[in-house]
């Protein structure tokens, strides 16, 4: 019998039930492709792996002929689609744990393939959200927290803003229609708390937010 490690939820990615009269705007998880990329950085290894078997057969077929020149470029393609596909399931396996809900009382996030995490960030906690878009459509929506509160970085991982360590921020990574989710999020957020919302513009860089959503 097949079985659904989230059956105890009260919803699909909710521990719990909302409180009466509170609102789903949105919900949503990671696009594998996207979270490949902006996470695990598939597209790297795709280049490192396609230089080391143009550098490794072009090496090869000067000193040893284009037979053995042809064999090391396919090995070292092989490799690299052996590791590319190892990248893809755990990115698919992430996406798939993950479940991102936005209501017009807070944030909450599902997170975990192994240990799953359930984080719930009411709006009024929310310092600032920073969005970065791809052209594609996809992107991250960061969130920085009032107060003292913190999360470990591994423990977010890779749901959390890269790079930024010392106060880990949770982030709704490689999501569809990223700039119509921050939207959403702004526009309940100045709901709740009155704050000042920006506007959005698409950017290429997953790992540098360009905007703040709410900005106090």
């Amino acid at each position: 019998m097949a079985h659904d490690d989230f059956a105890v939820e009260a919803a699909r990615g909710l521990a719990k039930k909302l409180p009466k009269g509170e609102r789903i705007l949105w919900q949503g998880s990671p696009v594998p492709w996207a979270l490949a990329k902006a996470a695990l950085k598939v597209h790297w290894v795709i280049g490192y792996f396609a230089l080391l078997a143009v550098w490794r057969g072009l090496a090869l077929g000067a000193s040893d002929g284009a037979t053995a020149g042809v064999g090391a470029v396919v090995w070292y393609l092989l490799a690299g689609a052996a590791a590319v596909a190892v990248i893809m399931v755990m990115a698919w396996v992430m996406a798939r744990a993950a479940v991102y809900t936005i209501t017009d009382a807070r944030v909450v996030m599902r997170i975990g393939a192994a240990l799953t995490v359930s984080l719930n960030l009411p709006l009024k906690y929310i310092a600032s959200a920073d969005l970065a878009a791809a052209k594609d459509g996809t992107g991250s929506i960061s969130l920085s927290l009032k107060g003292d509160t913190r999360f470990a970085y591994l423990v977010l991982w890779p749901h959390a803003r890269p790079w930024v360590m010392r106060r880990p921020q949770p982030t709704l990574r490689a999501i569809p229609n990223a700039v119509e989710v921050a939207e959403t999020l702004a526009a309940a957020a100045s709901a709740a708390t009155g704050a000042v919302v920006n506007r959005f513009e698409v950017v290429e860089d997953y790992d540098t937010p360009q905007h703040a959503i709410p900005a106090e």
